[in-house]
C-alpha cells in the first residue's frame, strides 16, 4: 500500500513549496521513501490524478464549521459551498470572510468545527498567523475536482483515498504540548530542537508500534525521517482487527468534518459529541502529515 503525506501551502514556491513524502506499508512496517517538491499547484493536481491504489494525509482543512455556514448563508452541502468558494476567487472569499468578522461580537468571530476542538486546532476561517482560510480555499476545491474517495465525504475513486490530517495530534502524544517547529530559521530555538529529536525518538524507537501496532524504517537521510512523522496517520485505524474497528478521519463530512466508522455502524456525519482525538489510533498518512510538518525546519 502506497501512502503519501502531503504538507500543504496555500501559495507554493521555490522557498516553500507543497512537500510530500512517499511511503510504502509492508505488512505493519511503514517504510520512508522519496520526498517529492511542488513549487505550483499544477504538481499537486498531478498527483491526485496518480493511479491507485493509495491514501493520503493531507494537513489543510477540507471545510468550514457548521455554524459558519448556516450564518453567512453559503450552500450547506460540501461540495456546493467549497465551488461557492471558489467562485469568490482569492480575494473575494478574504473579503467575505473579513466581513464576516466584523458583524460578530468578540469571541464569536471565527469559528471551529468539532474535529478542530477535538484536535485542539484553530478555526479554519483563519486568514492570518497560519492561513488555514487560505489553504482550505485553494485545497479543497481541488479535491472535488479530482474525484478521490474522502471518506463519509466524496465517493469518488475508491483506489484513491484522501483524509484531512492534523500533525499536532500525533506530535503531542509523543512529546506534549513542548514547541517543535518554527518555519523561519531564524526564530529556531534549541529547545525546539530537543523537542523534535524526542519526537523522532517516540517513532524510531517503537513507540508507535507499541502504542498502534505499526513500525517505521527510516532512511538514514534525516530529512526524509523528519518527514516520515506524518504518513503513520492514516493506516493505523483500517488495521484495527474485530467488528469494534474505529476509523478516524478529520474529512469534512458535508458541514462539519468528523466522522467515525465502528464496524458496519455509520452515524451521521455531523455528530452531537465528538470524542477525545488524543486516544484514537492515528493514521499512516496522518504520520507522515507530521513530519512534513517538521521538515521546514531544521534538525
Amino acid at each position: 500500500m502506497d501512502v503519501f503525506g502531503i504538507d500543504f501551502t496555500s501559495r507554493p514556491k521555490h522557498r516553500k513549496p507543497i512537500t510530500c513524502l512517499h511511503c510504502t506499508l509492508q505488512d505493519d512496517v511503514l517504510c520512508a521513501g522519496d520526498l517529492e517538491e511542488w513549487t505550483d499547484f499544477a504538481a499537486f493536481e498531478q498527483a491526485l490524478q496518480r493511479p491507485g491504489p493509495w491514501i493520503a494525509g493531507i494537513d489543510f482543512p477540507f471545510g468550514q464549521a457548521r455554524r459558519f455556514i448556516e450564518t453567512i448563508g453559503w450552500p450547506r452541502g460540501w461540495a456546493d459551498y467549497v465551488r461557492h468558494a471558489q467562485s469568490l476567487t482569492r480575494s473575494g472569499f478574504r473579503e467575505a470572510l473579513n466581513a464576516y468578522r466584523k458583524t460578530r461580537r468578540s469571541g464569536d468571530k471565527e469559528h471551529r468545527r468539532q474535529t478542530d476542538i477535538a484536535a485542539g486546532s484553530v478555526s479554519p476561517q483563519k486568514l492570518y498567523g497560519v492561513p488555514v482560510g487560505l489553504m482550505f480555499f485553494e485545497g479543497a476545491p481541488r479535491l472535488v475536482a479530482s474525484n478521490v474517495t474522502i471518506p463519509k465525504l466524496q465517493y469518488g475513486d475508491p483506489k484513491r483515498i484522501v483524509v484531512e490530517a492534523y500533525p499536532g495530534v500525533l506530535a503531542r502524544q509523543l512529546i506534549g504540548n513542548r514547541s517543535y517547529k518554527q518555519d523561519t530559521r531564524k526564530k529556531q530555538t534549541s529547545e525546539q530542537r530537543t523537542a523534535r529529536l524526542d519526537l523522532l525518538d517516540g517513532i524510531v524507537t517503537g513507540r508507535l508500534h507499541k502504542r498502534y501496532g505499526l513500525g517505521s524504517r527510516l532512511s538514514p537521510n534525516f530529512a526524509k525521517i523528519r518527514a516520515v512523522i506524518t504518513s503513520t496517520r492514516c493506516y493505523a485505524p483500517f488495521k484495527q482487527p474485530g467488528p469494534g474497528k474505529r476509523a478516524w478521519t478529520a474529512s469534512t463530512g458535508q458541514i462539519e468534518s468528523i466522522h467515525w466508522k465502528a464496524g458496519l455502524r455509520t452515524p451521521s456525519p455531523c455528530l452531537p459529541k465528538t470524542p477525545s482525538v488524543r486516544n484514537q489510533p492515528p493514521s499512516a498518512a496522518w504520520v507522515v502529515a507530521v513530519g512534513q510538518r517538521i521538515l521546514n525546519t531544521e534538525v
